[in-house]
């Protein structure tokens, strides 16, 4: 069965006198049919994340840890982390996991046609050259849209031709780099419309944003992530209607729908992270116990807490067992 399992992943980057500590021990699991939607504020690692499965890190990054893809059909298992450019290239990008990226406009080639480049994008990927209409159609572009040039398209003829691009190699993984970034609420609204019929047609979906309402609108699952760590791990509804992590329930309570009150503080630099909980300067919860980084427990594997929050009768609560040992 295809699917993609990624155990501890961890992310650093040498620069001069410092490293950058940009994934720290990431574990999720991506499954046909399932959109897992990463989220969490800019610079916390989301992007570097989804760069380090698809190789296309700096030569400055050190990567460790394990991301296995996992296909049917005689696919056998890729390790993406260390795999050779020669098996990235040939098994991966495009095949088997395709990217939408962030900014979709600026992405494509300015002085060719949406044409032109997506017979490219079917071409390298051996498919037959009626592919490109086929795609185009099933994301509503017209035979006009597709010779313009990219100047000359929306913003969300852009996303479409991006999301028919991602597709040209039929790979059963989408992963959409903050698809959404420079688009109104209608665009948004459309294209994690677009993703979510992806996901129920049988692929999975990666999303990585920082936009929690167009993760609400598409995912099966919610990663938080904070300071480089996936701190909280579950089914969309239940974090955000009953988040366990002090961050999560700020990030939730940050909306415009709900209290509209911004997370005190400013998260830590990457290249200057404390040994225990990166949160702790932040939160109303911390202890002398959050000198120690947490491991993701709570019983459930969810959340990344010595004081995880509770739900009683509704209401977000301390944990006061943990809270209290």
């Amino acid at each position: 069965m295809n699917r993609l399992t990624v155990e501890n992943l961890s992310v650093s980057f040498r620069i001069p006198g410092a490293v950058v500590r940009a994934v720290s021990e990431a574990s999720f699991t991506v499954r046909p049919g399932r959109c897992l939607a990463l989220v969490g504020e800019s610079g916390c690692g989301k992007s570097v994340l989804a760069h380090a499965l698809l190789g296309l890190l700096p030569g400055n990054a050190e990567a460790s840890g394990s991301a296995v893809l996992s296909q049917s059909g005689g696919g056998g298992d890729v390790e993406l982390i260390g795999a050779s450019e020669r098996t990235l290239a040939g098994r991966v990008r495009g095949r088997a996991i395709g990217l939408i990226p962030q900014s979709p406009a600026t992405h494509l080639t300015p002085v060719r046609t949406a044409r032109a480049q997506m017979q490219e994008a079917v071409r390298e990927m051996g498919r037959p050259p009626g592919t490109a209409d086929e795609l185009a159609e099933k994301f509503g572009l017209s035979p006009a849209d597709l010779d313009k040039y990219p100047h000359e398209l929306s913003g969300g003829m852009a996303q479409r031709v991006a999301n028919a691009m991602a597709l040209a190699g039929d790979p059963w993984l989408l992963l959409a780099d903050e698809p959404t970034t420079g688009l109104d609420r209608d665009l948004v609204d459309r294209a994690m419309g677009a993703l979510r019929a992806l996901c129920d047609e049988g692929r999975a979906v990666l999303l990585i944003t920082h936009d929690l309402r167009a993760a609400e609108r598409v995912a099966d699952d919610l990663a938080v992530m904070y300071a480089s760590r996936i701190v909280e791990l579950g089914p969309v509804r239940e974090v955000l209607d009953r988040p366990r992590h002090p961050y999560s329930a700020g990030l939730v309570d940050a909306q415009p729908d709900r209290a509209f009150v911004p997370v005190p503080g400013m998260p830590p630099e990457l290249t200057a992270l404390p040994d225990g909980c990166a949160f702790a300067p932040r939160c109303g919860h911390r202890t002398d116990a959050c000198d120690v980084r947490p491991a993701r427990g709570g019983g459930d594997g969810r959340v990344a807490c010595h004081h995880p929050l509770a739900v009683q009768d509704g209401v977000q609560e301390d944990a006061k067992e943990d809270s209290r040992a």
